[in-house]
């Protein structure tokens, strides 16, 4: 067991900890190793990254050509289900109007209308899964 003092929002906490496993005199040169393990980690994980922007565009790319030039695009902030569509292509809304709902980590996420516009078109339905930075719905201002 290890002893350890915690400071959270001004409050003082004295924590044991039990260290899992075998117990022996390399553990501190553990951490050491550790902070050059992290390391390579952002480097893989910064290549899926642009990956998943380049297939946003790719799905991008067809309802572009049907949007208005001009046309405002609405992206998934996060990947999930689209649970309701709240509005229909040639609905006016304006700034902060519901126009889906996106489940999420079992979180229901409005996703809102970034401006006063006229729905040009609608690029997910009912059920359908999508990934960050996918298209959603196209507005004209």
């Amino acid at each position: 067991m290890r002893k350890f003092l915690i400071n959270v929002n001004g409050n003082q906490y004295e924590v044991e900890v039990e260290e899992v496993g075998a117990v022996h005199t390399a553990a501190p040169v553990a951490p050491v190793a550790a902070p050059a393990a992290p390391a390579p980690t952002p480097a893989p994980a910064a290549a899926p990254a642009p990956a998943l922007k380049t297939e946003a565009p790719k799905p991008a790319a067809a309802p572009a050509a049907s949007a208005p030039a001009g046309a405002v695009k609405v992206n998934a902030p996060i990947p999930g289900t689209i649970l309701d569509i709240k509005v229909n292509q040639g609905d006016q809304v304006k700034c902060g109007d519901i126009l889906l709902i996106l489940e999420a980590m079992k979180m229901e996420n409005e996703i809102l209308a970034p401006q006063d516009g006229t729905i040009a078109s609608i690029h997910v339905s009912k059920g359908s899964s999508v990934n960050s930075g996918d298209l959603l719905v196209s507005m004209n201002g």
